[in-house]
């Protein structure tokens, strides 16, 4: 950034450095596709949509497509950001130049914190998947070698994260084709014992598309927003990606149709296959509908891809914790050990740190197995709002200084900007509304207060750090 621009954006407090100099551009566009594709599939699709189901019924189709216009123009907004500056630092440098030091403080911090506990649970849940086939392992023996493996992985290139994060996608994209295509033909052909039962009427003839209420459906979405946290991921690899304004492009103009398919697609062929009301909380409705139509060891094949959708979380945790961790060094924000990169180009000081803090999730399920992460992970949903705002909040001001001539525009604008803007940030204020209604999720609230409260604290004693050492106190 020129000193121009420094100016213009509010001096040189708001002038982030550029945290990803000093990497390789080793992921390729194979890669970043099927990271962004992975982003967007998790446990909370192949687990959580059976309470959901249970919950709403087929109204859960509705919000899913709803959930995913406003996910749309967030990611438009941030691939603009992106096309404008592709940093690895990505929404946390960006909240930082458009929208002041503090924002970016708190949003890489959180971001970073989102991953971090995210990580805590991922990887006890892997622990946990594994434990289906060797129940006699211990559940924390098995999730400390899976921390482990996939930080040593991460260690050895970014080419190896993204090779792995490759295969991981792979695997979670092929079951749910797989459902689709089974579906499909359960309702063409008739085949398999839930054959002459499978029908479309099933998404409005058992109590009507909302059985529940309208209302009811809507106080679900918070759920149904948070199993899209992490479809943001892609903009961290812009730093390491090979051609990073054309790769994120693609998978960012993308995203419409993987969540036609991934999302709408295979939840229509779940709800068509059976009524909703034979769905359970707790129990994988992809495990329900295989087994009805008769796949060999349905329960273990899908034991099998949640694990690898375990497993991708935690890989895309450790990588991305330590870019954004390494970006906050280089900002002055956290230890400047954390910025070292070594001969490979590998953040090790801040991937170190990084898992060293996941590690706790080990030591916990030797202590408390059952409630521990309840509070943790109520950081990780609240600070994917905190994001997804962010992104949405620094997109706007971009776009009032381009508007004023001071930055040149991008040849990838965020379709109905700022209109757009305001309906997304508007749909997440409804969600927090929402959270603050219900007793389980209003915990997550007052755990961001807290949190939030101990990044203002930190934020100002590192500003007065800084001006110490910069007077020679």
């Amino acid at each position: 950034m020129s000193s121009v621009q420094v100016e213009q954006h509010g001096g040189e407090d708001a002038a982030p450095n550029t945290p990803e100099e000093g990497y390789h551009r080793g992921l390729s566009s194979r890669q970043v596709q099927m990271i962004a594709i992975g982003g967007a599939i998790g446990t909370g699709l192949f687990y959580g949509a059976g309470s959901a189901i249970a919950e709403i019924g087929p109204s859960l189709i509705a919000c899913y497509a709803a959930a995913g216009v406003v996910i749309f123009f967030i990611m438009r907004a941030l691939g603009e950001l992106l096309t404008h500056r592709p940093t690895s630092g990505s929404f946390a440098d960006h909240a930082r130049e458009f929208l002041g030091p503090f924002v970016g403080f708190a949003t890489g911090w959180s971001y970073w914190a989102l991953w971090v506990t995210a990580c805590m649970s991922e990887v006890t849940a892997a622990g946990h998947y594994i434990n289906y086939w060797w129940p006699q392992v211990p559940v924390w023996a098995t999730a400390a070698v899976t921390l482990v493996v996939l930080f040593g992985a991460n260690l050895v290139s970014v080419t190896i994260f993204g090779e792995l994060e490759f295969w991981f996608s792979t695997v979670k994209v092929t079951a749910i084709i797989a459902m689709i295509v089974i579906g499909a033909g359960v309702l063409t052909f008739g085949f398999s014992s839930v054959g002459h039962s499978a029908s479309l009427t099933h998404l409005w003839a058992d109590g009507g598309f909302a059985p529940n209420g309208a209302w009811q459906s809507m106080l679900a979405m918070q759920g149904v927003v948070f199993a899209y946290l992490g479809v943001e991921l892609v903009g961290v690899t812009a730093g390491e990606a090979e051609n990073p304004k054309q790769t994120l492009r693609k998978a960012i103009n993308t995203l419409p149709v993987r969540i036609a398919i991934f999302y709408i697609g295979s939840l229509t062929v779940v709800l068509t296959m059976l009524p909703w009301t034979e769905y359970a909380p707790g129990v994988s409705p992809f495990v329900q509908v295989f087994a009805k139509v008769g796949i060999p060891a349905a329960a273990g094949i899908m034991n099998f891809v949640v694990l690898t959708a375990a497993l991708s979380a935690c890989n895309s945790g450790i990588y991305s914790s330590g870019r954004m961790l390494r970006g906050l060094a280089a900002n002055g924000e956290a230890p400047q050990a954390m910025h070292r990169l070594t001969g490979r180009r590998i953040p090790l000081p801040a991937l170190t740190l990084s898992s060293l803090i996941m590690g706790i999730g080990v030591l916990v399920n030797v202590v408390s197995p059952d409630k521990a992460f309840v509070y943790i992970t109520s950081v990780a949903t609240c600070a994917g709002l905190w994001t997804w705002g962010v992104i949405l909040a620094a997109h706007l001001r971009y776009r009032a200084h381009v508007r004023a001539g001071r930055l040149p525009a991008t040849d990838f604008p965020m379709p109905g900007a700022p209109v757009t803007n305001w309906i997304a940030l508007a749909a997440l204020g409804i969600v927090v509304i929402f959270m603050a209604t219900d007793a389980d999720t209003r915990l997550g609230l007052y755990v961001w207060a807290v949190w939030f409260a101990l990044l203002s604290a930190s934020y100002r004693l590192t500003r007065r750090t800084a001006a110490d050492h910069k007077t020679g106190a």
